[in-house]
Parts: C-alpha cells; structure tokens; sequence
C-alpha cells in the first residue's frame, strides 16, 4: 500500500545497536541524532497500519490532523540544523565504509527532499491524503466521482507544486518518480514500456487464440469458506518461511498491505471475498515477498536509516517474484495440490494440480488493475503513467480525468469502463497524494524477471519449489537483495548484485517461455 513519500517517512531510523558496521565518529553521532526521527516514524508506520485494520472509522479526522502534525515535526526534526552540519561535513569523507557511505545518501537525498518542500505544503499533502481517502471511498461506493473530483484537482495541484520545489532535469515527473524510486525517469520507464508493449501484445494475441490459459475459470465464481481459506494461507505463509506470531502478524483489511514497522515487526493483510480463492491466495503469497524483504535486511542495520527496503520498485520486485515467479508456477500448483485441496477440497472436487495452474493464469484484457493477469498487467499501469505525465505537465485536468481514462482503457485493452468505480476511481493512489508510484509496480514486474532469470543461472528454482523446499530461494534473496537494505541505491544495487541495472529484456523472455512456450 502506498504512502506519499513527501511526508518524508522512509529516511530516518535511530542509533544502529551494533557499531561493527558503523566505526567513524562523526556518523555516529549522526546517528544518534535522527533517533527521534526514528521513534515518529515508528509510530507513524505503526498508526498508519492501524488505519486499516483496527480503527474505529470515526477515528479518521483526529489521525489526519495527528499524521499531519507529526510529518510536520519529522521534517522540522529532519532539518535541525546540527544534524544538517554533520551530514553536508560527512558528505565530504573519505575512507567510510559502504554502510557509512549509505546512512549519509540516504539522509542528505531525505534532507535535500525536506529543504525543497515547504512545511506547510508537506502538513497540507499528509492532512490531504487522510481526507481524500474517505471522499474516494464514498465516491466509489457511489459511483460519482464529482464526490471525489474537488481532492484530486487539490492533489493535482499540490503535486505539481512539490515538482517545482523538488526540481528536475527534464521533466517535472521525474522529481515524483524520484519520491518512490530513487534516480528513475521518465525516460526510464519509456524505455521500459517501448520494450515490453509490443512482447505484452505478441503474447496476449498468441495466448487468446491459442485457449490453453484460459479467459475465464469456474473456480472463479466457487464460493469459499473464509475460515477454510485462513487456514490454507496460515500454513502456506510457514511453509514459504513467514515467522507468523514470532516476528510478523496476519490480518484482514480493504486493500492487502505490508508495514514493516521495524525488522522484528513487519506486519502483513489479505482480503477475503468468498469467491475466487486465488485473490486471497496469491494476495497472501505477494504480501510475504514484501515482509521477506524486510526481515531479511542485516540485523546490524536495526533502527538505522538503512534498515528498510531501498525503493519502491525493488519492493515490488520481490512480492511479484513469489507471488508470480513461484505462486503461479507449475511447480507450485504440483507441490501444493494436497494442501490445496485438504482446506478446500469442497470447491475443488476432483480438479487436478494443472487445472488448478490454468486458474492461477487465467488471462484476459479487463477492467480493474489488482484483477490483471501477467500478460496484462503492465498495460494497466501504462495508462495511468500516461495520465499521470499529463496532469503534471497540466495538460490534463481533475474534471477530464474520467474520459481520458476511458479512451486510453480502450486503446490498450479494448474494454471500456461503464462507471466511474471500475474506472477512474478503481485505485486508492491519487486519493493518498501517491503520483508518481504506479510506475513502480512496473519496475517491479521487470526486476522480478531480472532476478528471476539471474536466480534460474544459479538454482533450479522449480526443484526447490517441487520439493517445498525455500531455503535456498530465501538465501539467495537475501545475500542479492535483501541483505543490504538501503546501503545501496536501486540501479547500483542491480550493478552489484547481476552486473546491469534495469533490463526489461529479462520480463520479455519470462513472458514468451511461460505463456508460448509453456515452460514455468
């Protein structure tokens, strides 16, 4: 679940509680500086999953105005002029330590991003965000986005107000993308797109006509037990490697999220809805990538500004890797069969391990983006990264919106929606000032593949998977990835880890051995 990084939350995380990776002087005592700043956004985080799961919904007014207050003091914290001295003073070190050098990126890129935003815009966009929440979900609930459209025209405008103030190169989109993907352009992600489109629409023609993965399943519509299918994600999360009740909890909210409120506390959700078991299923096993990746980073790095995962793009790689890469794999559905089938052998009957497979990637242009299978789900994401491009350059308008999203629906994915609710509407993003995150998710699809491809060189990943055996996947993770935290920026830590940086090369192949050549 996204959160506008302009209420700059990621940055800062206390005194490190093992000093081997953090000898000089001058960044401990940087260190210990932010650890105020650490204990707001602990709580922060902490009030934010509480938000969607246990608050009272009348509670909604007084957690704006105290999101709004405690942003307000972290960047007021954040831009201490002591802890500004030190950090501009250890900018100019030699001789640090990769960890070292890591803890000064991060603050200096946190401190750059608090000097340009004023406090009263940063207070604005956090109260916004919290208010705009409960407008788009009266106007989905009603399908009328005239409840909804006075928020985003504000949200449009402030965001492209924070543009200014961040600044940019080329284009003004580029300073949001930065919010949520450190050095990603818009020049990236048409790079990106220009590759991956074409492949995207080679395989959903070939896969259409062919009908081995199917457009529709019956299993779609199979009523399910909540209980049953609690049960059958509890025991899947252990067996993956989920420290249920020691280290994570699992809960039911609107939307599937992740907090990781510390390394030895990363929360998980799923959602059920009582039909179509692969939502909640997959829902479940995408949430764990995201804790993985939290409770995996070096313990040494605890309450330091490099105990989070790097970007939200790198996040996301690593929840559509197990959800996608290993839940919707042949070898998955094989292993998993019996498991399956002793929590909901009711719905099931006698469906055998490949037919479950053809449920898991079922394939078909649609309507609704969290609804999307592989091959289609980057369109998803490129309408709106189109649209987004527009409303910051101002060539698209809060009251247009609706149309444009229509007609770009059309063009790539020839369905049109008839209601503002499976349309414009269908995402809670723009109402939580998060422009600029949709592209990630794409990045995520392609780092996926990336490691994918770098992992199968190594591993046989499928083995592993066949025998329920994942720890060798978790390692491997960890020692590329995880491990790491945010010591590194996200192309650098691509460079390290499999020697490029983004490579959409890797999703087209992914996509052309699994849906032509039947081969995952």
């Amino acid at each position: 679940m996204p959160t506008s990084p302009l209420i700059i939350r990621q940055a800062y995380h206390g005194r490190a509680e093992n000093t081997m990776s953090f000898q000089n002087p001058l960044v401990k005592e940087i260190l210990g500086l932010s650890r105020r700043i650490w204990a707001l956004h602990h709580a922060l985080s902490l009030m934010g999953w509480d938000a969607e799961t246990y608050m009272p919904p009348r509670g909604l007014e007084e957690r704006s105005i105290a999101t709004g207050e405690l942003t307000m003091l972290a960047q007021e914290l954040t831009l201490n002029p002591k802890l500004v001295e030190l950090v501009d003073k250890a900018s100019r070190l030699e001789g640090l330590n990769d960890y070292e050098r890591g803890v000064i990126r991060v603050l200096s890129r946190s401190i750059r991003i608090a000097k340009a935003l004023p406090p009263s815009l940063v207070g604005e966009l956090a109260r916004l965000g919290q208010e705009a929440r409960g407008a788009w979900l009266e106007a989905k609930k009603r399908n009328d986005y005239s409840v909804f459209k006075p928020y985003m025209e504000r949200i449009i405008e402030l965001e492209r107000e924070a543009a200014e103030h961040l600044g940019y190169e080329e284009h003004p989109y580029d300073a949001l993308l930065d919010l949520y993907e450190e050095g990603l352009t818009t020049r990236d992600m048409d790079r990106v797109f220009s590759i991956i489109e074409p492949v995207i629409r080679e395989v959903l023609d070939k896969v259409l006509s062919e009908g081995y993965y199917p457009q529709k399943h019956p299993l779609e519509e199979a009523r399910y037990c909540e209980e049953d299918a609690r049960r059958l994600n509890e025991e899947i999360l252990r067996i993956l490697g989920y420290p249920l009740g020691e280290r994570g909890r699992f809960d039911v909210s609107a939307h599937p999220f992740t907090t990781g409120i510390g390394i030895d506390d990363v929360r998980i959700t799923t959602r059920y809805e009582g039909y179509d078991f692969k939502r909640s299923l997959l829902g479940t096993i995408h949430e764990f990538g995201h804790a993985l990746y939290e409770l995996q980073i070096d313990k040494r790095l605890k309450t330091t500004p490099l105990s989070g995962g790097v970007s939200a793009g790198i996040h996301e790689s690593q929840s559509r890797f197990w959800e996608n890469m290993i839940g919707r794999s042949k070898a998955f559905t094989q292993a998993f069969h019996p498991l399956i089938k002793k929590h909901l052998g009711r719905i099931l009957g006698d469906i055998d391990a490949e037919e479950i497979y053809r449920y898991f990637n079922t394939v078909r242009p649609s309507l609704i983006r969290t609804e999307a299978d592989e091959v289609t789900y980057n369109l998803h994401i490129l309408l709106r990264y189109r649209l987004e491009k527009l409303m910051i350059e101002g060539e698209l308008k809060a009251g247009d919106l609706p149309e444009a999203w229509n007609d770009e629906m059309e063009r790539l994915l020839g369905v049109r929606p008839k209601g503002h609710a499976d349309g414009v509407l269908q995402d809670i993003h723009w109402s939580m000032a998060s422009i600029g995150y949709f592209p990630t998710y794409t990045l995520g699809n392609v780092v996926a593949a990336q490691v994918w491809s770098h992992m199968s060189g190594e591993l046989n990943i499928y083995e592993h998977v066949l025998d329920m055996d994942f720890k060798p996947i978790r390692r491997y993770l960890e020692e590329k990835v995880h491990h790491w935290g945010s010591t590194y920026a996200p192309k650098e830590l691509l460079k390290r880890s499999f020697g490029e940086e983004i490579n959409p090369e890797h999703f087209a192949e992914y996509l052309r051995r699994k849906y032509l050549d039947k081969k995952i």
